[in-house]
């Protein structure tokens, strides 16, 4: 092995269950079930593929006890009926081919159950909950909130528990248990988290019970010991179950508590649970939050808490939660956690495990933490990944061997042109990439400057095509005449969008910035434009050796401050989208007073909804204006007016303006060679902006189309 993270791939056992590795698969609400709750193609093979990637163990998201009542997705898988027996079978059987194993995650929504509100029926809580007022909300695009709320929907009915609720509560939980053992599959884990209707009972916020199932911390976990005790009962005493448990509330002062959750760990441990799952919940009326807890933001939010529970039992824990696997392995060989899970990393490469064992770190597919997996679920729709288009299309995006090997010609190196080429070639193709400029990477090189995750992704893409047989050729522009030297049998044209400057009274000024401009000056391109605007700074930057290229000198712009970068103190960015926002956000980090300004009634769009709402926060805490509905823009003398959604005319004074809009596809360049009689096929950008999930997923649309 070289170089190989020995402790996540040494085996372990959990209960009376064998792991070959520490590497688990994290429960995730996939919504790839049939509509009828029942195992079809789709979430069979979304597993499967996990498995054959090398994982010691998958645990099956939010699988509903009661389904259809407690379900929070339209397509959740369940374990209610025993119809759901023979598919959930399947499922098992394919993990077990590959040596993996396979947990299912009991679960009930409770109070947060989308389909019950969505269909008319009651929702459970424990008690009446208190409303609170906060800016969720503010972060949701008009069409996210047409698809996440039915305006023709039935009131919500809030139906606090009875005992006899309870107890038919706890007898869903114990009949799902033994539907589990039926179907093969190999442990169970009780969903107590996420604000759940187990955490409901467990947190003093939601949980105000007058009875034996409220107020104290013993009275609150009643309902999680006595769903434990009967699922135990029902699957016997060799069957490994383990509970997923909130080790905190963040956002609420007087939520569950660490040390509420170590008492609760204790209780489990005392009556038998074979491990903890530590995770956290949070508080959901606040944006940022929604990417706090269970999906952090933040590298290793839940570490010191899984350590502390840790330290105080005797059984393993799983922890989770942005953990990177140099990181975990780290901590697994200190005995700060047991087992190692994962969410969005497996979704953006199933096989970390086998490149983990093998040592081949380098090779991973790097998640960019850009939510577009969870974003999906908020609106009811099917999980997918920004940067891995086979998931949830294992099997119509999967790399199959050509037997019928041809000659392509992929214009453009971009993120879509790289994806493109190098899964052509790994299909068996012959590929030759032509890049017009004197580096890979297209416009994702900019977003790596606005956000450094993507960078991660820049470096793999290249580091695929290093290792490929493509034939990868800078500063080539592809003519007519050079493809028919090369004897191509189709083109790909993946050139990214154009960039024009919007039609803004005062643009033509030397203050003012187009996207192009702004992008060639953060990554150094060569721009006629730019020279009149930067006052000998790129000369400056280039006896630096800085401008030729900024994976060689990525700290110079990373650190800018007012003596690397040609911007004044003043800076008023127009458009209010991906770019213009996360653009925002790299000058706010540099000191600059920053104000972003569109006609669009919200910000952000482009971006995930998850992510949206963190960045809307974190820009309010760097002091960023964000200036919506406005009309009639316009650049003066070191000025932006506009007209306000009150009909008002105002004015702002700036240093500088950066035009973030008016990109917009362009086939140019193919239409120009489809004119000469060549076959050519368009992905990416130039077919109108999607961004780097639009880019990756056109690239593998178009090759399994290619076969």
């Amino acid at each position: 092995m070289r170089n190989s993270l020995v402790h996540l791939a040494s085996p372990l056992k959990l209960g009376t269950l064998q792991l070959k590795n520490r590497m688990v698969v994290s429960a995730m609400g996939a919504n790839l079930a049939e509509e009828d709750g029942t195992c079809g193609d789709d979430i069979v093979n979304f597993h499967e593929r996990q498995a054959r990637g090398g994982v010691g163990m998958i645990v099956l998201g939010s699988t509903g006890v009661s389904w259809p009542a407690g379900g929070n997705q339209p397509r959740q898988l369940a374990i209610s009926q025993d119809r759901m027996v023979p598919g959930l079978k399947r499922l098992a059987d394919a993990v077990h081919q590959h040596g993996g194993k396979v947990a299912v995650q009991l679960h009930h929504g409770g109070l947060v159950a989308a389909q019950d509100r969505a269909e008319g029926r009651p929702i459970l809580v424990p008690s009446y909950p208190v409303v609170t007022q906060g800016n969720m909300m503010d972060g949701f695009l008009e069409s996210e909130i047409r698809e996440m709320f039915n305006p023709d929907a039935p009131a919500p009915q809030l139906h606090v528990m009875t005992t006899a609720d309870i107890e038919a509560l706890v007898a869903d939980f114990a009949a799902a248990a033994r539907r589990a053992v039926t179907a093969g599959l190999d442990a169970i884990e009780i969903h107590g988290g996420h604000g759940y209707i187990i955490s409901e009972f467990l947190s003093p916020l939601t949980n105000k019970r007058t009875d034996e199932y409220g107020g104290t911390l013993e009275n609150r976990s009643r309902l999680l010991l006595e769903v434990y005790r009967a699922v135990r009962a029902a699957v016997g005493p060799d069957y490994p179950v383990w509970c997923k448990l909130d080790s905190g509330e963040f956002g609420h002062a007087e939520g569950i508590s660490l040390e509420d959750a170590i008492t609760t760990a204790r209780m489990l441990e005392t009556a038998g649970a074979d491990a903890i799952a530590v995770s956290a919940y949070h508080d959901s009326s606040h944006g940022s939050n929604h990417s706090e807890s269970n999906i952090p933001h933040v590298p290793e939010r839940m570490v010191p808490n899984a350590i502390a529970i840790r330290a105080a039992l005797s059984i393993p824990v799983i922890a989770s939660g942005r953990i990177e696997p140099e990181a975990a392995d780290k901590h697994v060989a200190a005995g700060h956690f047991d087992l190692f899970a994962m969410g969005r990393k497996m979704l953006a490469d199933p096989d970390l495990p086998n490149k983990v064992i093998a040592g081949d770190l380098a090779s991973i597919r790097p998640c960019v933490y850009c939510y577009c997996c969870v974003s999906q679920i908020y609106v009811q729709k099917p999980i997918k990944c920004a940067v891995n288009p086979e998931t949830a299309f294992e099997a119509q995006r999967a790399l199959i061997a050509t037997s019928n090997p041809r000659r392509f010609a992929v214009v453009g190196g971009g993120p879509a042109g790289m994806e493109a080429a190098r899964r052509l070639a790994e299909n068996g193709h012959h590929v030759i990439l032509l890049e017009a400029s004197n580096r890979l990477g297209g416009t994702l090189q900019f977003a790596s400057i606005a956000y450094e995750p993507n960078e991660r992704l820049l470096r793999w893409l290249r580091l695929q095509l290093s290792q490929s047989r493509v034939d990868v050729r800078l500063k080539t522009r592809a003519t007519p005449k050079l493809l028919r030297e090369l004897q191509v049998d189709q083109v790909i044209v993946a050139t990214g969008a154009q960039r024009t400057m919007p039609d803004i009274p005062g643009s033509d000024q030397d203050f003012v910035f187009s996207g192009d401009e702004m992008r060639g000056l953060v990554v150094g391109e060569d721009m006629p434009s730019l020279a009149p605007k930067t006052n000998g700074f790129t000369r400056f930057m280039t006896s630096l050796g800085a401008m030729s290229g900024v994976n060689k000198y990525p700290w110079i712009l990373r650190r800018a401050s007012a003596v690397w970068l040609p911007l004044g103190q003043r800076i008023t960015v127009i458009g209010g989208e991906l770019v213009g926002l996360e653009l925002a956000e790299f000058l706010a980090h540099r000191g600059r007073e920053v104000t972003v300004i569109d006609e669009a009634s919200r910000p952000g769009a482009g971006l995930y909804l998850v992510r949206r709402l963190r960045l809307l926060d974190e820009l309010r805490e760097l002091n960023v204006t964000l200036i919506s509905k406005a009309r009639d823009i316009a650049i003066g003398e070191h000025k932006v007016s506009y007209v306000n959604f009150r009909g008002q005319t105002r004015t702002l004074a700036t240093d500088h303006v950066i035009v973030a809009k008016g990109a917009s596809g362009d086939t140019t360049l193919a239409e120009a060679l489809i004119a000469e009689g060549l076959s050519v096929h368009t992905i990416g950008d130039c077919t109108g902006v999607g961004y780097i999930e639009g880019a990756m997923e056109s690239a593998a649309e178009l090759v399994a189309q290619l076969g």
